[in-house]
């Protein structure tokens, strides 16, 4: 079977997970953004994808707690394409949706949206999101100085 009619027998297929993710992804009912579900690209077929912003996200079962090593390959021949990954598991978007979508919307922010006295904050699901260490990370505050010998003090 090509990769093509692959994509289109995994888009007849979809797990729950990938149908509830994909309920708020289609149509440009996510901040107006066009994603796509089950492309090929460079040899794989990825879960969705927004070419605008270079960002695959992933929906992944227990199968993939076995491929950890495969996905890490995968992850990187994309990365080398130019794309970031984001990765979750079905069980985050099913019962998590929300903090799934604000972790794909952090994602997509511009860098220059974020604001940099802004202090670092937590990863967007705690760690329930497997992507979350390729999502562009807020640039830390500079330290605040620290007062010398005889300054502020009376």
């Amino acid at each position: 079977m090509s990769l093509i009619e692959n994509a289109k027998k995994l888009r007849c297929d979809q797990t729950d997970a990938e149908q509830r993710l994909w309920y708020h992804l289609r149509a440009h009912r996510f901040l107006g953004l066009k994603f796509k579900r089950q492309k090929p690209i460079g040899g794989y077929i990825v879960d969705f994808v927004c070419h605008e912003h270079q960002l695959i996200i992933e929906v992944d079962g227990g199968q993939h707690q076995e491929n950890a090593e495969s996905d890490r390959r995968r992850d990187a021949s994309l990365h080398l394409q130019g794309y970031r990954v984001l990765r979750f598991w079905n069980h985050d978007v099913l019962q998590r949706t929300e903090a799934v979508l604000e972790a794909i919307h952090l994602a997509v922010q511009p860098i220059s949206s974020i604001n940099p006295n802004e202090p670092d904050s937590p990863p967007p699901l705690g760690g329930g999101v497997r992507g979350e260490g390729v999502v562009e990370q807020r640039t830390p505050s500079p330290p605040t100085p620290l007062p010398q010998a005889g300054e502020g003090s009376e």
